[in-house]
């Protein structure tokens, strides 16, 4: 009897233990690459616009353009798609579909394009990806298909989904976006009312969250600031507060997309973090 037991134990523990291995390598492969989407300018005088408390005279800083590729398996997330490629000075000088090409992803592989917002340095690339679901803020998405929206809003941008030809999916609140917790779009309204940004976590890298526009360089994510075309001031600056809790809970990366200082956090494209 003690021989049976043992025995039935013995094929139960190589059971669990045997099927281990193959579900660790069913997990999804998470990586994340920055894509170059919009032209540098000079360095910014942010003093006129980014503060609505004068807090950076005389600061200029370097901004730049990013948008982010996530793999996820065989699935892809392009979040935000840049200014287009006929905005004059600050066109990109690689579309997104070609920056897809040089890593051979097709279009087709793009199940998700998910805006940070509706400003048209972020969404100037989006109608190139028609095929994909779009990801947006349901307040933003609200100001989108209002007839009456004000001109900063860019909906020939979204016809593909304006018009019903696409699935778009308005956020009122985070979403998981694979469902494995791997890929996290954070509700963070206050630049415009559906603000959101972004949360990937990496199997080598850690977690890394990426701000959109929450805020747009180090001293701006430093001292709260609200910048002055922030469509609501407490909003914004509760969405900086659960930012920060989370970025501190999690010892996250932050990566402050317009902060050219921080395009060095993730690795050169063609390279991913993994």
């Amino acid at each position: 009897m003690r021989r049976q037991l043992a025995s039935l134990l013995f094929g139960a523990s190589t059971v669990v233990f045997g099927n281990a291995p193959a579900a660790a390598q069913s997990a999804p492969v998470v990586t994340l690459t920055r894509l170059e989407c919009g032209t540098n300018a000079a360095p910014t005088d942010v003093g006129a616009r980014f503060s609505d408390t004068y807090a950076y005279n005389g600061l200029k800083v370097q901004l730049t353009y990013s948008c982010y590729l996530i793999r996820h398996g065989d699935d892809y997330l392009v979040w935000d798609t840049g200014f287009p490629m006929a905005a004059g000075p600050t066109s990109p000088t690689t579309s997104i579909l070609d920056l897809l090409a040089q890593l051979k992803v097709t279009p087709a592989q793009v199940k998700y394009v998910g805006i940070s917002h509706y400003h048209g340095d972020h969404v100037g690339q989006v109608n190139t990806l028609p095929q994909a679901t779009l990801l947006i803020g349901k307040g933003d998405w609200a100001v989108l298909t209002d007839t009456k929206a004000a001109p900063i809003v860019s909906p020939a941008f979204f016809a593909p989904w304006v018009s019903g030809g696409g699935k778009v999916e308005p956020l009122a609140g985070d979403k998981d976006v694979f469902g494995d917790g791997t890929v996290m779009v954070l509700n963070m309204p206050g630049h415009t009312p559906g603000h959101h940004s972004l949360l990937v976590r990496l199997k080598e890298m850690g977690n890394v969250l990426i701000t959109g526009d929450l805020a747009h360089f180090r001293e701006n994510y430093d001292t709260d600031g609200v910048p002055t075309f922030n469509t609501d001031r407490a909003a914004s600056l509760a969405s900086i507060d659960r930012f920060k809790q989370i970025a501190k809970n999690l010892k996250a990366t932050v990566i402050i997309q317009h902060d050219a200082r921080d395009v060095g956090k993730l690795p050169a494209f063609p390279g991913a973090a993994k």
